[in-house]
């Protein structure tokens, strides 16, 4: 691929994901959640009680990030902090009951914003664009962990 091709694919490429983010947005925000949120609450509605730390690898953000907001989860009731049985430096996060009746409308906005991103999209053309969107992920987690790899082996000489 010539390297102009490349350059518009990725600018349609980031474009895509800039606007499904917004449209994503958009529809969180009539139900009281901001970017990010949804995140958290859907990776705890698969599995309670994580740490932050958890969260942060799990959602490939920084630590003070996952922090930040699940403060905020938690003084809007959606979230509880509960110190560890084992551990007492560690906290696991959990849904409320507030929380967990939440995840529907977060899965129904999730659903709505996927379907309009999708429109016109067959079942073949939707197949094709997961697998394609996968080699693009694969290619990046590989230079992000090279980048982790040369960080560390930097950081030990």
């Amino acid at each position: 691929m010539a390297k102009s091709s490349r350059s518009v694919a990725v600018a349609r490429l980031h474009s895509a994901a800039r606007l499904t983010r917004t449209a994503l947005a958009a529809r969180l925000l009539e139900h009281g959640f901001y970017a990010g949120q949804d995140q958290i609450m859907l990776a705890l509605s698969r599995e309670d009680g994580q740490t932050p730390g958890q969260l942060a690898a799990r959602l490939g953000v920084r630590p003070p990030t996952i922090t930040k907001t699940i403060n905020r989860l938690q003084s809007q009731g959606y979230l509880d902090k509960r110190a560890s049985d084992t551990d007492a430096r560690q906290a696991h996060i959990f849904l409320t009951e507030a929380g967990m009746q939440t995840i529907a409308s977060i899965e129904k906005a999730l659903r709505k914003t996927e379907k309009l991103a999708l429109k016109g999209f067959d079942k073949k053309d939707q197949r094709s664009l997961s697998k394609l969107l996968r080699k693009i992920e694969a290619n990046l987690s590989d230079l992000g962990q090279a980048a982790g790899v040369e960080i560390e082996d930097e950081a030990g000489d």
